[in-house]
């Protein structure tokens, strides 16, 4: 069987197809893959560089991308997979879904993964974890979201849910009383000199850096990230 010639403009994508053997012929500068074409960003693509490179198929994700980008590719009569688990329960079904594309055998625990996901048992709560995804404005992680089904399968609960990335400010994090405020690397790097920021002399939370590939990358790093995070995160039992 002849690889495909595959466009990724996902970054999670990017790293699985890498794991599963498969070189994606470009990718988004996002994607940290400096050897591999990169065609613009997850949000702003060059259409027409891709389909002028003539790819078997484009991976795209209905968050990380626009649908109008998914529009124009398919106006092309380019032919394009969308592939957007919602939670640590739909990965496995991902990365299947990107193994057939290129045709190889998903790698374990994937190919059995709500085996994987029953093995975990019921995660012991630890109380609310508030996650900050921005600065300037403030934003944090909603309830119906991967980084918050991560968070759960660890025992924490997630409060905001109206909205997917809620504004809000400091103080309401700190009437929460949470457990936990995570700081994740990405898409805001945050850094040590925002620990005490967002301390900000409350007593009570315990802000933890993050690595935010980890929280909120989905695919074959998921096994692997669970368990560095669990590690991570202030325990009570």
């Amino acid at each position: 069987m002849t690889a495909p010639r595959v466009v990724s403009l996902v970054p999670s994508v990017t790293e699985t197809l890498l794991a599963l053997g498969c070189t994606p012929i470009a990718c988004t500068r996002f994607c940290e893959q400096p050897s591999i074409r990169a065609v613009g960003g997850t949000k702003d693509p060059d259409v027409a560089a891709i389909v002028a490179l003539g790819p078997d198929v484009v991976v795209m994700n209905d968050e990380e991308n626009r649908r109008d980008d998914f529009a124009a590719l398919r106006a092309a009569d380019v032919t394009v997979v969308a592939v957007s688990p919602r939670s640590v329960t739909d990965v496995g079904a991902a990365v299947c879904t990107l193994a057939d594309l290129v045709g190889v055998e998903p790698p374990e625990p994937f190919g059995a993964w709500d085996a994987w996901v029953a093995a975990r048992g019921s995660a012991v709560a630890q109380g609310v974890a508030v996650t900050m995804v921005w600065r300037r404005p403030w934003m944090a992680l909603g309830r119906d979201t991967y980084g918050a089904s991560v968070l759960a399968a660890l025992g924490y609960a997630t409060p905001f849910a109206d909205d997917r990335y809620p504004e809000v400010t400091l103080d309401q994090v700190h009437q929460l009383r949470p457990a936990a405020v995570l700081l994740p690397s990405e898409p805001y790097p945050f850094a040590v000199r925002h620990l005490a920021e967002v301390h900000d002399g409350v007593p009570g939370p315990e802000v933890v850096l993050v690595d935010g590939q980890d929280l909120l990358w989905w695919g074959i790093r998921t096994p692997d990230a669970v368990t560095r995070l669990a590690a991570q995160l202030p325990r009570t039992g």
